[in-house]
């Protein structure tokens, strides 16, 4: 097992570049041993450090995005300053977050920047692995969107309330979500001087954090997978797709099966779900209010631990001025219950209604000078998929982000239902031997020395 703080400090080997692996909501360093192991057999301990961050670990990531984004840029910033000190002083930053990770790597940087280490280190690889980028709020539309971000939001304490963007974070009268993809944000700002800027996401089953969020896109073209012709991409084939051209609808339909054939099917379908359906019906109230048990302690004790780390000290050196000029408010808005992505179908807008945040938003002055990335866009076209019924803040999001430019990378993992975890083979069993795929495209397409 990979130590879970860092690889090597060994100034002997004098290495000047450093990669930081920040893990997810309830995860441990242990869950980026793969990712850690195969970084290492790929690059030698002089060349690369490794530094898995560790103070977010377990319940401590219930504690909120800009917490834990203290708490690894305290963890990088000691690590900068022993290595200077032992003669091997880093030139170079990589930094990779899996899931909830991917949001608290983009407040580090956020912090870094502000104090100046982006003046003294270059940014080279910003990497995420399956991480929520617009939240975790269902595209749905109606009553039960609202019932379950009553119930979900408030079951991860400042996390959740974050994740389904009902948040309003600090002085800015807006989600959290919203200020890391502003782009008069020092977030933002140090986005734009990471070299490579790389994104992994499933296309399907991933119930934690589904495709739309964690590729950054407005439309979902692989709800219904008999419907489109998915390319992969040639020497990853089939897990990785090809990031230029992904997903086209199928030209030809299948002609439709004798209505008797249909009628079957369903109904054989329907029988082998049965003991699927009844066992949930007995246990889901048992475990609603397990949940809702735990969660009432664990955000009694995120809580807590919020309390003593604003009374910390050295604290100040991290509230700095969060937005570069000013920016206007905007309201929060709500979001759903994650365990709902995987219960329900997404909604649309109406067709007159499709929202034009595929396209570069070239109207905000605020972006003009931000470094911009010819993206060749993996969500689809929009008259081939539909657009889904995302909040204006989420449309924004798209629109900022996409700005920045990130090279995304669509995974299809077949083999396994619990494609969060596999994604970076987050532990070791043969259902997860496709995410060794993706890593080894991550190490020898994505991430350069």
């Amino acid at each position: 097992m990979v130590d879970s703080q860092r690889t090597s400090i060994d100034p002997e080997h004098k290495a000047n570049h450093l990669c930081v692996l920040v893990h997810g909501l309830w995860g441990t360093p242990t869950h980026l041993d793969y990712l850690a192991k195969s970084l290492r057999e790929k690059h030698s301990d002089d060349k690369l450090n490794i530094l898995v961050a560790k103070s977010n670990s377990g319940s401590y990531t219930y504690d909120g995005i800009e917490t834990g984004g203290e708490r690894v840029t305290q963890e990088i910033e000691e690590l900068l300053q022993e290595l200077a000190i032992e003669g091997a002083p880093i030139e170079k930053l990589s930094i990779v977050g899996y899931s909830l990770g991917g949001l608290v790597a983009r407040y580090a940087i956020g912090l870094l920047y502000s104090k100046g280490w982006f003046e003294k280190i270059k940014p080279i690889n910003f990497t995420t692995f399956a991480t929520p980028h617009l939240g975790v709020r269902t595209p749905l539309r109606g009553y039960h969107s609202q019932l379950w971000n009553a119930f979900g939001s408030r079951t991860l304490s400042s996390s959740g309330r974050q994740l389904f963007t009902i948040d309003t974070f600090r002085d800015t009268n807006r989600p959290i979500l919203s200020v890391l993809a502003d782009p008069k944000s020092i977030f933002v700002r140090a986005l734009t001087l990471f070299k490579n800027r790389n994104i992994y996401a499933n296309i399907v089953n991933d119930r934690s954090a589904p495709y739309y969020t964690t590729a950054i896109a407005s439309t979902d073209p692989y709800v219904d997978m008999d419907a489109v012709d998915i390319r992969p991409l040639k020497s990853y084939s089939p897990t990785i797709l090809d990031p230029d051209h992904p997903v086209s609808p199928k030209t030809a339909k299948e002609p439709l099966q004798p209505f008797y054939t249909r009628l079957t099917s369903t109904g054989q379908d329907l029988l082998t779900r049965i003991p699927l359906y009844t066992a949930l019906f007995a246990l889901i109230p048992v475990a609603t209010v397990a949940w809702t048990i735990n969660s009432g302690i664990q955000s009694f004790r995120s809580n807590k631990r919020i309390q003593l780390h604003e009374q910390g000290k050295g604290l100040d050196g991290y509230r700095i001025p969060l937005l570069m000029n000013g920016s206007s408010a905007r309201s929060a808005v709500s979001g759903a219950f994650r365990r709902v992505n995987s219960a329900h179908g997404h909604d649309y807008l109406p067709e007159s209604q499709d929202d034009d945040s595929d396209a570069p938003d070239d109207g905000d002055p605020a972006s003009e000078d931000l470094p911009k990335l010819e993206l060749k866009r993996t969500s689809s076209r929009k008259a081939d998929f539909p657009t889904l019924a995302l909040s204006d803040e989420q449309f924004e999001m798209i629109r900022n982000l996409d700005n920045v430019g990130f090279r995304k990378y669509l995974v299809h993992i077949r083999n396994h239902r619990h494609t969060h975890a596999a994604i970076i083979v987050r532990i070791q069993k043969p259902g997860f031997d496709e995410g060794k795929v993706v890593v080894r495209h991550w190490l020898d397409e994505a991430f350069e020395l």
